[in-house]
């Protein structure tokens, strides 16, 4: 595709994001190229790079564009960032040439739009906080909460972009292993300083068509996932709960580190979710887990009640953690959204604790960096069940950084990972 042909399709999948607001923005781009499988990979991956900068510079892009009549269109937001992030504004008017698969030529309005921010700066200092940052202005205050002053560090580097992260599946081979055979496909990873699993890639890769993934050797997983599976810390031979599992990520980690020996319970309230795990479950050679599908009027949890050694809620989320590889996700959350979360957190909280058996481990975790949703909801469990306490995770395969912490944070700033939250928790021998 011609550089002009690429600018009309990142055109035509940002209307298409804008036109499907609550569905989240890589969802909308699979659609769109799987309906669009003549466009390449390379391509793919410039069209994408274009979208995916633009929902990092969303706010910034509008304030820019603030004064111009009916604000950022999609064909003004994508010339703006090219124009902010380095390219002369002489450029971007010839992709918009009206050329067979070119964008139609700019208007007079939009032409002037974007030759105003000929000498401007992405980032202005005039621009608000909130502006600068990317971040909704009434998250502001609970932002400053979890962060204090690091808030501006930590903000900076959620607008970076994510690396990949993988998961070798020890069931399969040994890290060394999957890393030669990622190189043989000239794929060249490096160890993830946390995980003990993890391997690492700059950007986005092809991954999914090497032999290694086809043949279940490597997840797609980021390394702060699997420190939160580390911290659960499932053995050879017990019965565990992956309550939350979705899709199944996790629970193929905790399959791995029993060795594919035990009961693992697999419970989500969507259907989909849960079929989507079969074929991960039989690409990894895992075959300990059971899948149940969580609804309303279901006495499959109270017949398992106190009944597994181990169970991890991966609490559904904010996911301000995963910002930056879900940009559009800071545009989408509202005030309303966070309300309702934090109630449905406690309540799955509250409904997976009668699973855990006396003496057994609880491991709460988020994707966000809201203390709301991390150190206060598991201040509150503690509160309402006095029977469960703090646990230190011990010389587990938990990092050297966390380990005698009965909580775990992580953030792209610190650790380099998405930001993650787990909180180990036991529940008293006594019954």
């Amino acid at each position: 595709m011609t550089p002009a042909a690429r600018l009309a399709a990142a055109i035509d999948l940002l209307v298409a994001i804008e036109n499907a607001p609550r569905r989240p923005a890589d969802a909308a781009a699979n659609a769109f190229f799987r309906e669009r499988r003549y466009i390449g990979g390379g391509d793919r991956r410039a069209i994408s790079t274009l979208i995916w900068d633009v929902l990092r510079r969303w706010r910034r892009l509008h304030w820019h564009l603030r004064d111009v009549p009916g604000g950022g269109s999609p064909r003004l937001l994508c010339g703006a960032s090219m124009i902010l992030g380095g390219e002369s504004v002489e450029a971007v008017r010839a992709l918009f040439g009206g050329a067979r698969y070119a964008p139609d030529a700019l208007t007079a309005r939009e032409d002037a739009a974007l030759a105003g921010l000929a000498g401007h700066l992405l980032t202005e200092a005039a621009m608000p906080r909130p502006v600068r940052l990317e971040y909704p202005d009434w998250l502001g205050p609970a932002l400053e909460e979890s962060f204090g002053e690091g808030l501006e560090a930590e903000m900076a580097a959620m607008e970076a972009a994510a690396p990949l992260d993988l998961r070798v599946n020890l069931l399969k081979g040994s890290r060394e292993e999957a890393r030669a055979a990622l190189a043989r496909e000239g794929l060249m990873a490096a160890p993830t300083p946390l995980s003990p699993w993890g391997l690492r890639l700059d950007g986005r890769q092809p991954v999914t068509a090497a032999a290694c993934f086809r043949d279940g050797l490597v997840e797609i997983q980021d390394e702060g996932s699997q420190i939160v599976v580390a911290a659960l810390g499932a053995r050879p031979g017990e019965r565990v709960l992956d309550f939350c599992a979705g899709a199944g990520g996790k629970t193929l980690a905790i399959a791995m580190t029993m060795e594919n020996r035990g009961q693992i319970a697999a419970c989500d309230v969507s259907a989909p979710r849960l079929e989507g795990a079969v074929k991960r479950l039989r690409r990894a050679g895992v075959h300990n887990v059971e899948r149940h599908l969580l609804e309303a009027g279901d006495k499959w949890v109270k017949r398992r009640a106190g009944s597994f050694d181990r169970v991890l809620v991966d609490a559904p989320c904010s996911g301000t953690g995963t910002w930056r590889r879900n940009p559009d996700a800071r545009i989408r959350l509202t005030e309303q959204d966070l309300a309702e979360l934090r109630i449905k957190q406690a309540e799955i909280l509250d409904r997976a604790a009668g699973l855990v058996k006396p003496g057994g481990r609880l491991v709460y975790a988020t994707c966000s960096v809201l203390e709301a949703e991390n150190g206060a909801q598991v201040a509150a469990f503690l509160e309402r069940r006095p029977d469960f306490a703090a646990e230190a995770a011990g010389a587990e395969a938990v990092p050297e950084c966390q380990r005698d912490h009965a909580r775990i944070a992580l953030t792209p700033l610190r650790h380099g990972t998405d930001g993650f939250f787990a909180a180990i928790l036991r529940r008293s021998d006594r019954p």
